[in-house]
């Protein structure tokens, strides 16, 4: 039994959703983290709540519940775009200004300020 090999010089049959949905899932994840420690950091029943080992406090919940949205978004995205194409340069944009989002929710004097 042979494999069918996609001929990649040919993108007639290729599709980007798939690629796609992983680069915005990213963007969604890295913006869910920053924007749970900042929740975490302010509201004392949310901390308490992402508190899932005793040990490292409520950051064990705040990775914990991001990589579960990451890979939630990532598998309904790619359920959603697995045969289409996308506009990439959107979703990078979108998946950029994300990221750029949650590199600055990280930093305390932008954090204390919301």
């Amino acid at each position: 039994m042979t494999a069918k090999i996609t001929d990649i010089s040919d993108p007639a049959g290729m599709t980007n959703g798939p690629g796609a949905a992983a680069l915005l899932a990213a963007g969604f994840g890295s913006f869910a983290l920053a924007l749970l420690a900042m929740i975490a950091d302010k509201a004392p029943s949310v901390k308490a709540a992402l508190i899932f080992w005793k040990p490292t406090g409520p950051l064990s919940g705040v990775t914990i519940s991001a990589v579960v949205g990451w890979l939630v978004v990532w598998l309904l995205l790619h359920k959603l775009w697995r045969k289409s194409s996308v506009n990439l340069g959107l979703v990078s944009k979108l998946s950029l200004a994300l990221l750029a989002l949650s590199l600055l929710l990280t930093f305390p004097p932008i954090a204390d300020l919301l």
